[in-house]
């Protein structure tokens, strides 16, 4: 199970125009806002990268609005693993459960996924946060991730998870981004 204090969130590459292309875009946005909201709540470390912002653009206005503190890593290698700052960043964090989301799915999601298995780490893939262009794609993803050890669940069930309780500030503030 999810615990906070061992929890952190990635949120990989969405970006510019792709962004945009993504299958069920509306529904993708949504639940990414409630992932980082979330995550914020719950004071839960965030890292962000971007796949090569100089051809890509940058990370998206609706999604940067939310993460201004956060410093964006760049990376050409398509699993946030091949970078060196990642991978840094990661370490100092120093926490080993990974929620994932963002795009695409079959592509730098799913290379993170299973670099991040390899290297001893416990990944959950939040599905309604994660998209590809082609929701083939996605769903092939999605297979290759969970035989590999992922566990793939969705951004409601990770924060009820990490809450534990139904009490307090955070439980409202969870609730209310779940409606």
């Amino acid at each position: 199970m999810l615990n906070a204090i061992n929890t952190l969130l990635v949120v990989v590459d969405v970006q510019g125009k792709l962004a945009h292309l993504m299958h069920n875009r509306e529904s993708l946005f949504k639940r990414l806002k409630s992932a980082i909201c979330g995550a914020q709540i719950l004071d839960l470390p965030i890292l962000l990268t971007e796949q090569y912002p100089e051809g890509m653009g940058g990370t998206t206005p609706e999604i940067s609005a939310l993460l201004k503190d956060v410093m964006p890593i760049s990376k050409t290698s398509f699993s946030c693993c091949g970078s060196e700052a990642f991978m840094a960043a990661l370490k100092q964090i120093g926490r080993y459960q990974v929620l994932l989301a963002g795009i695409e799915a079959h592509v730098c999601v799913q290379q993170t996924a299973l670099d991040l298995l390899d290297d001893g780490y416990e990944v959950q893939v939040l599905a309604d946060a994660v998209s590809s262009r082609d929701p083939e794609n996605r769903t092939l993803a999605f297979d290759r991730m969970r035989d590999a050890g992922a566990i793939v669940t969705s951004t409601e069930a990770a924060l009820f998870e990490l809450m534990r309780k139904s009490e307090g500030p955070a439980f409202k503030q969870i609730l209310n981004l779940v409606k």
